[in-house]
Order: C-alpha cells, then sequence, then structure tokens
C-alpha cells in the first residue's frame, strides 16, 4: 500500500486513541536485530513460560519452558552458580538427574559435579559455547562430587580436574574405571545421541570396553574436554522445530579405528615450503543475530 498523508494522519489517530503504539516505540524494536543474539538472550534471567520446546538445532536456536536442574540432589551438586546455566529441556533435567543416581547405586560414582546446561531461554550464550543453545547439552565434570557440601564460593572458585596425562594417554593417576563406567552409562542411555571427550578418553574407553561395545559409537572425540565430557540429547520426538544432528556412523561401528587414529596422530606440521611473505589477518567470525535464529525464537526472547 502506498503510504500517503491520509494514511499517515490515520495512523497518528489510532496511535493516539491506544489502537497501535506510536511510532517511537516501533523505532526502538528495530536495533535488535543489530545487537549480537548472545547478548540478547545472556540478559535474561527467567524461562519462557510456555511448553517446553527445543526449537533449532544445538548451536542455533532458543529453548521455551526450560526447567532448572536444582542445585543439589541426592547424587548431584551444581557448579558455577553464577553463569545462571543450568536450565534445559525438562527431558535433559530427568536424564541427568536419572544418570547421577544411578551411577552412584551402579557404578561407583559418588555423584555428579555438573556444568553448564543452557540459559533460561536458551539461544548462544556471552562465553564458553557455540552450543548449548536449545536446552540438550549438558557438561558433567570428571572429577567426582565430594562427600559434603560446596560452598557458593567454592562452586565458582574449585577446578576441575584434568584427566590427561599428554596428548595420547589419560593420566593413571587420576583416570579410573569409574570414569569409564560413568560414560558408558551415559552413551547408554536411547535419548542420548553424542558424548563427547578428549580423544585420549576415547582410547582409554577402546582398550576397556568388553562385550557389547556399541555404546562406543556416540562417544565421538572432540578437543577440550580434558576435565568434563559433554552430553548432547536427541531432539524430543513431540518437538518438531528441533533439529537432530546426523546419526554417528564410524566404520568399524566404534569409532575406535581410523577415526580415532586421526585424532590421536603425531605427524608433525611442516611449515609451507615457500610461506606466503605476508599472511591475510583472519576475520573474526560474525556473531548471531536475532534474525539467524529460528523466527519463534524472537517470540521466546520477547515473551513476558
Amino acid at each position: 500500500m502506498r503510504f500517503t498523508t491520509a494514511t499517515a494522519g490515520l495512523a497518528l489517530i489510532l496511535a493516539l486513541a491506544g489502537m497501535l503504539p506510536p511510532a517511537s516505540s516501533l523505532r526502538a524494536a528495530a536495533p535488535s536485530d543489530k545487537i549480537p543474539a548472545k547478548e540478547l538472550f545472556g540478559k535474561v534471567k527467567t524461562p519462557a513460560p510456555l511448553s517446553a520446546r527445543s526449537i533449532g538445532f544445538y548451536a542455533k536456536g532458543c529453548l521455551a519452558g526450560a526447567a532448572m536442574l536444582p542445585v543439589n540432589g541426592p547424587a548431584w551438586q551444581a557448579m558455577r552458580l553464577s553463569r545462571n546455566r543450568l536450565w534445559g529441556h525438562p527431558k535433559l533435567i530427568s536424564l541427568i538427574e536419572r544418570l547421577a543416581t544411578e551411577a552412584r547405586a551402579q557404578d561407583n560414582w559418588n555423584g555428579l559435579l555438573v556444568g553448564d546446561l543452557s540459559q533460561p531461554r536458551g539461544g548462544p550464550m556471552l562465553t564458553g559455547h557455540a552450543s548449548h543453545q536449545i536446552g540438550l547439552d549438558a557438561d558433567i565434570w570428571l572429577t567426582p562430587m565430594p562427600v559434603r557440601v560446596l560452598t557458593p564460593k567454592e562452586r565458582e572458585e574449585v577446578e576441575a580436574t584434568s584427566v590427561i596425562q599428554d596428548r595420547w594417554r589419560v593420566n593413571p593417576k587420576v583416570w579410573t574405571e569409574g570414569h569409564a563406567r560413568l560414560i558408558r552409562r551415559a552413551a547408554s542411555y536411547p535419548e542420548v545421541a553424542r558424548i563427547f571427550v578428549h580423544p585420549p578418553i576415547k582410547k582409554a574407553l577402546c582398550e576397556w570396553a568388553k562385550g557389547d561395545r556399541s555404546w562406543l559409537a556416540k562417544v565421538r572425540p572432540y578437543y577440550g574436554h580434558t576435565y568434563h565430557f559433554h552430553i548432547r540429547m536427541r531432539c524430543p520426538k513431540d518437538n518438531p522445530g528441533c533439529t537432530n544432528q546426523p546419526v554417528p556412523g564410524p566404520v568399524d561401528g566404534t569409532g575406535c579405528g581410523q577415526e580415532l587414529a586421526h585424532w590421536l596422530s603425531d605427524k608433525p606440521w611442516a611449515p609451507p615450503a615457500k610461506p606466503p611473505s605476508k599472511l591475510p589477518k583472519p576475520k573474526p567470525p560474525r556473531p548471531l543475530l536475532l534474525s539467524n535464529l529460528p523466527s519463534d525464537c524472537r517470540g521466546i526472547l520477547n515473551i513476558q
């Protein structure tokens, strides 16, 4: 429709009558598409009061109807409380509670120290993760829970213990069969899609596993997981707007062969024969904007 003086006058009358928002408020809404989405989602302190729904992909999406993992449970304690990242799809919360109690009862693991899940409405985070956006990812420390309740200060300052000795091996003074049993249990749940671990951990699991080794296919080597492992759930079947990762399909069915050898390769790096005189300056990745996320995320972010 062509915008004329008459239509402008009509808009002004409707605005004065309260039937349209004033033009100034319409202009104020536009900058949200220029502000990085991590800043918008990072400042929201409460979940969207809707039915639970994971929307989009693990690294590009949001979350409605999130539930919060209790800070303390019979077999877990949550860490880094100041981050406000203990939110997830209710099915993720149930899975963590189940893993904690079953591992304590059956795997000689005292309890879980739980790191980051998601923000109250998911979405990109200000720091630390590209994924964890749809409430289906969780970081579990490889440090067993102590027998006492940690103080708030300890939860912010205590460091997790790396189980890695060097590029190729776990540290035999730290790594135990309890670690292996805990990861195997997490991978055995059908609703779990992936378990990410540092490559030497995958190697240790491949050497340890006996009998049914099919669960190893879910355990994927990925750098940066020296002191925790990362659980990723499949999309709930009643969340059609959620996008799963492809089902893992290592050649040998376990990922313990050539795929693992690639991650553990010790082939030395060699510089180019004739390095360029001037290397181009790498461009920093562009942060996700609200317009880059699924369209439903705008409503999830703004609902009161």
